[in-house]
């Protein structure tokens, strides 16, 4: 953190009038989340700033926004306007969330990659935006549970998210009773995750299937590699259309010629002149690709809310 935040306060008002400190405490507060996620703070999201930030006043023994504002302020915050901006994101995730892509992914992708890619053998995938890693770990239980498909082959998952924290959370793959019932049966609970102390903690070769690293789709380069398979899902809602098309531009140069990118329900591709929407199902390939597939049973639709 550095004083531009304080240079980005408002200034005095007409008539020798302050700007109430609240109000710039919120504009510090929104500036950095922005600076660094491309978030806006809407004003549907700013009443919810005091709730979402409650646990790190507590932490810091602030005892309103205003005084975290000010400490913002400062040039020695870094620390805290990380947990700041961890706070304000929204990390709502769950297993197989939108379970219709999730049965895309199964019935078309993977049997379309695994087809391509027959010859080398390698396949890699990377979930953007991964929050504490159910997608991630959604996608390697697809892969582990057809053994007889991907026998042989080199499999790389990298999933990635801005805050440290969730990164760290979904390293672990310790889950609550709550969180490993949205998404999961039984079945694939008791096969995939073991009981411990803190909940549920996926099994060992679950999680060696998985890499996880700290990444901002907004200003960083794509991970090395190229991917034949990239999910970047709820992530560009929070974008403007400028910030959508930079992301979009970026993940398309990510691809590999005929891979697949899946984004969220309701979610297009249409800032991104570099992508384009698959014709049979949802799903979107780099523009100009010519490749397609014909799927039997699946119509191009946005897959239901989870």
């Amino acid at each position: 953190m550095t004083g531009a935040l304080a240079s980005a306060a408002p200034l005095p008002l007409p008539g020798g009038c302050s700007p109430d400190p609240r109000e710039v405490a919120l504009g510090i507060v929104a500036g950095l989340l922005e600076a660094r996620t491309g978030q806006r703070l809407t004003a549907e999201r700013s009443w919810r700033v005091g709730g979402a930030l409650s646990g790190v006043l507590r932490r810091h023994g602030l005892v309103s926004i205003e005084e975290l504002g000010e400490r913002l302020a400062r040039p020695d915050e870094a620390a805290l306007a990380r947990q700041v901006v961890d706070a304000l994101l929204n990390n709502e995730t769950s297993f197989f969330r939108d379970r219709l892509l999730f049965d895309q992914i199964d019935s078309c992708v993977l049997p379309d990659l695994a087809a391509r890619r027959a010859r080398g053998r390698r396949l890699t995938v990377w979930s953007a935006g991964c929050s504490t890693g159910q997608e991630a770990y959604s996608l390697a239980i697809l892969l582990a549970s057809a053994p007889e498909r991907w026998r042989g082959w080199k499999i790389d998952i990298l999933a990635t998210d801005v805050s440290a924290s969730m990164v760290a959370a979904a390293r672990e793959g310790l889950y609550s009773q709550f969180q490993i019932q949205r998404g999961l049966g039984v079945a694939q609970m008791m096969r995939w995750f073991e009981e411990d102390p803190g909940g549920w903690r996926a099994r060992p070769e679950l999680r060696r299937m998985v890499r996880f690293a700290e990444h901002n789709v907004l200003n960083e380069a794509p991970p090395p590699g190229r991917f034949d398979l990239i999910l970047c899902r709820n992530v560009l809602i929070y974008f403007d259309h400028p910030t959508r098309a930079a992301v979009l531009d970026r993940l398309a140069a990510a691809m590999t010629d005929d891979a697949w990118l899946m984004l969220g329900n309701g979610e297009t591709a249409d800032a991104s002149e570099k992508l384009c929407p698959m014709r049979n199902c949802w799903g979107f390939r780099r523009a100009g690709a010519a490749v397609d597939i014909a799927l039997q049973g699946f119509r191009r639709s946005a897959p239901s809310k989870a």
